[in-house]
């Protein structure tokens, strides 16, 4: 096989690694301080892509035309929108039942995604339809052999890289990420640190739905299109690369994205029919590997976790 051409791949993987990457986090981060599977979290990401589609809609209307302007001013509205999202959905859903059995948390945030989803396809105009996203990234390329180096995918690929380096100065470089590490590990101990438990709570619930906000962000600059249903693949495969790579693990989340990635892009490159059954085989493959080591490849330890 041709360089060009396996290093399109790899950069087509590393795109997709990165989405999926960022959308695993926010799903170990809330098992992290919560112990609770959110399963509303891709139809957040969903809420989040709208939400950029609509700010675009309303600053055209207004005459806005720059496009890195409008794309920053989409980010921040459809990030903040979906951190406050998070947080409602923690203060009313999911800290009023810790005491519950985790499958009512588990039943609870899957309906809700439900709603959130038939929300979209109801209330936002025409919303059953797919809708094309702005193209607001140059785009320019570069041919080297049959590698096509895409500007627009590698100023995507380098924002996603840097919110996930930028996650890990937080978790691991600040106050506010010793707070939430120290509730992950025990939070018994840290409410007698004097940590406020809710704030942290709410907090991290923030920074993961803003998290998907951002991935649905690049999920529609990449194929210039969205559609209600878009959190509900995406959701999954964040969910499965949180297991695969450990759930309750950030490195394992962030290795586990691009881990199916790759395995999308291998299923794509090596199987006949090629995209047609990538996620066939890359689920296939995780099914596989869960049986064989149900605790991912990065196992949880609690004085490690998130």
């Amino acid at each position: 096989m041709d360089v060009g051409l396996i290093a399109q791949y790899i950069m087509n993987g590393l795109m997709l690694g990165t989405m999926y990457a960022l959308v695993a986090v926010g799903f170990t981060l809330f098992f992290g301080v919560l112990d609770v599977i959110k399963f509303s979290h891709g139809d957040v990401l969903t809420v989040g892509a709208f939400v950029a589609l609509a700010t675009f809609g309303g600053l055209k209307a207004i005459g806005l035309d720059s496009q890195p302007i409008l794309l920053v001013i989409m980010l921040v509205v459809a990030v903040f929108a979906t951190a406050l999202l998070g947080m409602v959905i923690a203060r009313t859903m999911v800290l009023p039942l810790r005491s519950a059995p985790p499958l009512n948390t588990l039943l609870i945030t899957l309906m809700l995604g439900t709603v959130l989803r038939e929300m979209v396809r109801l209330f936002y105009p025409e919303g059953a339809n797919p809708k094309p996203f702005p193209a607001l990234l140059p785009s320019g390329s570069i041919n080297i052999g049959q590698f096509n180096l895409r500007y627009d995918n590698l100023i995507m690929l380098a924002a996603g890289l840097g919110v996930i380096v930028g996650l890990q100065l937080l978790l691991n470089r600040t106050r506010l990420g010793l707070a939430i590490r120290a509730v992950a590990q025990d939070d018994e101990t840290a409410r007698t640190m004097g940590i406020n438990f809710t704030v942290v709570v709410l907090i991290t619930f923030a920074i993961g739905s803003g998290l998907a906000a951002f991935a649905g962000i690049m999920n529609g600059l990449y194929y210039n299109e969205i559609n209600f249903g878009i959190g509900l693949l995406l959701g999954v495969i964040g969910f499965a690369a949180a297991i695969l790579g450990g759930l309750g693990s950030i490195y394992g989340a962030i290795l586990g994205g691009f881990l199916f990635a790759a395995l999308q892009t291998i299923g794509a490159v090596a199987l006949p029919f090629a995209s047609a059954y990538k996620d066939v085989f890359a689920f296939t493959v995780v099914i596989i590997f869960m049986a064989w080591r149900p605790t991912g490849l990065i196992r949880e330890k609690i004085s490690e976790r998130v």
